[in-house]
């Protein structure tokens, strides 16, 4: 998978109940990415976003500020190989 680059990331701050899964999926199928995003327990969201580097250096941006009502305090990111994701998902 030649050009694909893969970031996971965990977000904290007030990422819950602020709808940070719903736009974390519309702002990566507007730029193409495949992966996934989750709620974890401990109140953090965690997401993989894999496609061209430009696209998810978007992404792992835009998860610095989130949604309107989000409030981030952290940002971590782990790059990974690709996984060869199908798609983007919220998952439950």
């Amino acid at each position: 998978m030649a050009g694909i680059k893969c970031a996971h990331v965990r977000v904290s701050g007030m990422v819950q109940g602020v709808f940070f899964r719903a736009n974390t999926k519309r702002m990566a199928d507007s730029l193409h990415l495949s992966g996934w995003v989750r709620n974890l327990p401990d109140g953090r969201v965690e997401a993989v976003f894999e496609g061209n580097e430009y696209a998810v250096r978007k992404a792992v941006s835009w998860c610095r500020e989130g949604p309107i009502d989000a409030h981030v305090d952290d940002v971590e990111i782990t790059w990974e190989p690709p996984h060869g994701f199908q798609g983007f998902e919220v998952k439950y």
